[in-house]
């Protein structure tokens, strides 16, 4: 009986120490917040893919990204999907705002 109540003592006090937590996730499937630019990105770079690499992989077309107050360009590549049934939305430019591409179901 003694040693039960000596273990739940100290299981007891053993939760006073313990620090809080806080946890971040990061849902998937959700677009990002949308960017404020001045002005739209340039025309798109025409490019051909090149064979695929492996099954499974998708190809992700290249776009202009902003960095500061103007744009790079990322060239495209192939891309193994992070889940199961997942799709790229591209990039794109729409009423004044950038939004950036994502994985979506």
């Amino acid at each position: 009986m003694k040693s039960k109540l000596l273990a739940l003592v100290f299981l007891a006090c053993g939760t006073l120490f313990a620090g809080p937590r806080v946890f971040v996730g990061a849902g998937f499937g959700y677009a990002p917040a949308p960017i404020a630019m001045v002005a739209p990105p340039p025309a798109p770079v025409v490019a051909y893919a090149p064979r695929y690499v492996r099954p499974g992989y998708t190809w992700i077309g290249g776009y202009y990204y902003p960095v500061g107050a103007r744009y790079a360009w990322r060239a495209g590549y192939w891309a193994r999907p992070p889940y199961a049934h997942a799709h790229w939305v591209a990039p794109r430019w729409f009423g004044g705002r950038y939004y950036r591409g994502y994985w979506r179901r």
